[in-house]
């Protein structure tokens, strides 16, 4: 669990105090694929989950682990994995702990690759319902009795519905249902899923950690709070080798990273490691731009619907509120339909046309178009997306600029 210093002030001093070779203030970058051994009994006590150290880098290597032990520590948690993305983190903690006997519950607000990770799943066998999980009680009409996990994201990409994070919470518990929560749009800074009794947690590393869109990467940190020797779907291997409360994350560092292979490369770790180090100074940057760019365009005519948190007519403001430190960096707008979504975008000068999220630069997309495109316009509907709908992702420029950006691109 993380200690009692600051946030700031642990991260940036998370590898130093763990004694890194030739006292760096970073973890070397360890490029080594394999490890040897003088004792071979070293080896085999390694693989066989006996005692901790790396046999063979898919899954495992001291550069990424100095950073899992980063996220772990920004989440408040037990342990964390990491892995090559955020969307192999999704999948190989799927393919690690569910059967194809088990049903699962996830928000129908996902984000486009993971609401398409889900469908594949579910056209391989595995029985997923999709509920509006920004009420307690849709989630509770769809359990069965055979319900082993429920997913969720803290603030939906794009139209930024919020999930009633903390009802969900005691539902699981209630009910021993695993409860993961994907918190990339919060990013461990504003948000702890651990707060609303979440099991397991979902960071993109490439988003707000690493901050500069330079690196991907992505993590499932055990909060420590699910009684994994209770889930029926632990590999009886492991139930004798490592203490209880680590089977959940061992069976997905060994199910999941090790037999999916999204491993995350040592120098990937490193850049997104120091990345972290300003993600809380980064964070309130960027949620105050979002939340004074957001003011602005609720007011201008040429907008007919700004989707951020922040802004008091937002359905689950109060909700964020309660929850978060800031309101945090994503945003949608809907345009009027008399301006045309591409010529908009293309007039925008500091604003970067790009599919990423959390950079240091403000991004903009058009959704329908693109990372929602494969969906279909019955679904988008149904999510409340338009082919007017662009969704930013707000950087740390000077505000001023920022807005200036926007007035003249939105001159009519």
């Amino acid at each position: 669990m993380i200690n009692k210093r600051g946030f700031t002030t642990t991260i940036l001093h998370s590898d130093r105090l763990k004694k890194p070779e030739h006292g760096s203030l970073h973890k070397p970058v360890h490029t080594s694929v394999t490890y040897g051994f003088d004792d071979v009994q070293d080896l085999v006590d390694i693989f066989q989950n006996k005692k901790s150290g790396f046999a063979y880098s898919r899954q495992g290597n001291p550069t990424v682990a100095a950073l899992e032990h980063k996220v772990t520590q920004m989440e408040n948690g037990l342990a964390s994995v990491a892995f090559s993305t955020g969307m192999a983190a999704i999948s190989a903690t799927i393919m690690a702990l569910i059967k194809k006997t088990d049903h699962v519950i996830a928000s129908s607000y996902l984000f486009g690759n993971t609401r398409s990770v889900f469908q594949t799943f579910i056209d391989m066998g595995l029985d997923i319902t999709f509920v509006d999980a920004t009420s307690v009680k849709n989630v509770q009409n769809e359990l069965r009795g055979n319900t082993r996990l429920i997913f969720v994201e803290t603030i939906a990409n794009p139209a930024t519905q919020i999930a009633d994070l903390e009802n969900i919470g005691e539902l699981c518990t209630q009910n021993g249902i695993i409860y993961m929560v994907d918190n990339t749009m919060t990013s461990p800074r504003l948000f702890n899923p651990v707060n609303v009794k979440a099991s397991l947690v979902i960071n993109s590393l490439t988003k707000y950690i690493g901050g500069h869109g330079d690196a991907l990467g992505g993590s499932v940190t055990d909060t420590g709070l699910y009684d994994w020797q209770n889930f029926p779907n632990i590999f009886d291997g492991f139930k004798n080798q490592v203490d209880a409360k680590v089977l959940g994350i061992t069976q997905i560092r060994k199910k999941g990273l090790r037999d999916s292979g999204g491993t995350l490369s040592p120098e990937a770790a490193h850049t997104i490691s120091v990345g972290s180090e300003t993600l809380a100074l980064r964070m309130e940057r960027i949620s105050n731009n979002a939340l004074a760019l957001a003011s602005y365009l609720q007011t201008h005519p040429g907008i007919n619907k700004v989707f951020y948190p922040g802004l008091t007519n937002h359905p689950q403001h109060a909700l964020a509120s309660k929850l978060f430190l800031q309101y945090g960096g994503l945003m949608s707008i809907e345009l009027n339909d008399r301006i045309d979504c591409f010529a908009f975008l293309n007039k925008l000068k500091l604003v970067v046309k790009s599919s990423n999220l959390g950079d240091t630069r403000t991004l903009a997309i058009p959704v329908a178009h693109t990372i929602f495109n494969e969906l279909g316009v019955v679904k988008r509907s149904e999510m409340g997306i338009s082919d007017g709908m662009i969704r930013l992702s707000i950087g740390i420029e000077d505000i001023e600029d920022l807005i200036e950006d926007f007035k003249i691109a939105l001159e009519l």
